[in-house]
């Protein structure tokens, strides 16, 4: 029963209007957004107060911005699968 629940779900996630498809991407770009600019705000906070350590926050920082960034691109592929149908 459970099976023909998700394909319904997943039928009804692909007849969705191309228009609303891009107002939900847009909308889920918006958590990425602050998401990075909080990770370079934190790098620069950082290095300003201690710069020695600037090398081990870049590493994390370029980490923790591949991983948000990941968010938004899985929002883009949702994206352009929701708008096809």
């Amino acid at each position: 029963m459970s099976n023909i629940v998700l394909a319904q779900a997943a039928e009804a996630a692909t007849n969705i209007n191309p228009g609303l498809a891009a107002i939900g991407y847009g909308l889920g770009a918006i958590g990425p957004g602050i998401g990075v600019g909080l990770i370079w705000a934190a790098v620069i906070n950082g290095t300003a107060r201690q710069p020695e350590a600037q090398g081990k926050l870049m590493t994390i920082a370029w980490t923790t911005f591949v991983l948000t960034e990941v968010l938004a691109l899985i929002g883009l592929v949702i994206y352009f699968i929701a708008s096809a149908g």
